[in-house]
């Protein structure tokens, strides 16, 4: 193994990403099922004062941002709460950061130079490149992940995307993409969950045009979204279908695959758990 590779971050194969923060009661529950990270969504703000609560339930679960909103939470706090983590729970932090959409953000302006000042105040606060990661779709930005910060946290992707990321950033770049979840051997029922998801962001320029790219037509990416988008962003069937989905990230160069189940809070550790066995995770006892 080479040094690049070595400092890798290891979250392990798969995480669960929540819109949200969970309990710490539920992050020990999924720890307990095997899973090596949660994301947590939904632009958390600058304190991250939900990080610690689910460290101090866990002993090796690693919390990470996906993602830090650079418009809403500025680097200098962000910064210092990074650092008060470290100190509390040292090597067990992900700091996921990004710019979000344009139609999502009225300060929206010349995002990429946003993103690079925001990780240079990073590095002046002395936040590691080892301990942070960037959402990232289109190759411009996975090209910043990869010399800027540890590797790309892509959401709403799928294992086509992996790949082509893989081949651009090389294998010393961490890649941890997201896909989402229904367990239901009722296909319209299952997509019809997957479009009440993906709905909002056929809204949003950069999906779009990351899923033109990927090959998908007009058709597709027009509201409420064709059975082939859905069904290549929004994971369905058996938990054996849904695993062997999932593991086509794995066998594309992802580093963790981090699962969104679709449904609310009341499906999350019922599906995680019917999961578990068919990813290959060992539960504690």
């Amino acid at each position: 193994m080479t040094d690049a590779l070595a400092l890798k971050p290891d979250l392990g194969r798969y995480g669960v990403w929540t819109g949200g923060s969970p309990t710490p009661e539920q992050a020990a529950e999924i720890e307990r099922l095997g899973y090596g990270a949660i994301w947590v969504g939904g632009s958390p703000a600058a304190d991250l004062a939900f990080v610690e609560p689910l460290l101090a339930a866990t002993s090796t679960l690693q919390v990470a941002t996906g993602i830090v909103n650079v418009w809403s939470a500025p680097a200098a706090p962000v910064a210092e709460s990074f650092h008060r983590i470290e100190a509390a729970h040292p090597g067990r932090f992900l700091l996921g950061v990004g710019v979000g959409h344009p139609e999502a953000t009225a300060e929206y302006r010349s995002p990429y130079r946003a993103l690079t000042d925001y990780l240079d105040a990073l590095d002046e606060a002395g936040v590691p490149t080892s301990r942070r990661v960037l959402a990232a779709l289109g190759p411009k930005v996975l090209e910043l992940a990869a010399r800027r910060s540890a590797g790309a946290h892509p959401y709403l992707t799928t294992p086509e995307h992996t790949a082509g990321a893989r081949e651009l950033v090389g294998p010393s770049v961490f890649l941890a993409p997201e896909h989402k979840v229904v367990l239901s051997p009722d296909a319209t029922a299952a997509r019809q969950a997957g479009r009440d998801a993906v709905g909002f962001y056929l809204r949003l320029s950069n999906y779009v045009n990351n899923w033109r790219r990927l090959g998908f037509t007009d058709r597709d990416v027009r509201a409420p979204g064709s059975d082939r988008l859905i069904d290549a962003v929004v994971a369905h069937g058996t938990a054996q279908q849904v695993a062997a989905r999932l593991g086509e990230h794995l066998d594309a160069g992802a580093d963790q695959v981090t699962i969104q189940v679709l449904g609310g809070w009341k499906q999350l550790l019922p599906t995680l758990t019917e999961l578990a066995g068919p990813l290959g995770l060992t539960p504690r006892d």
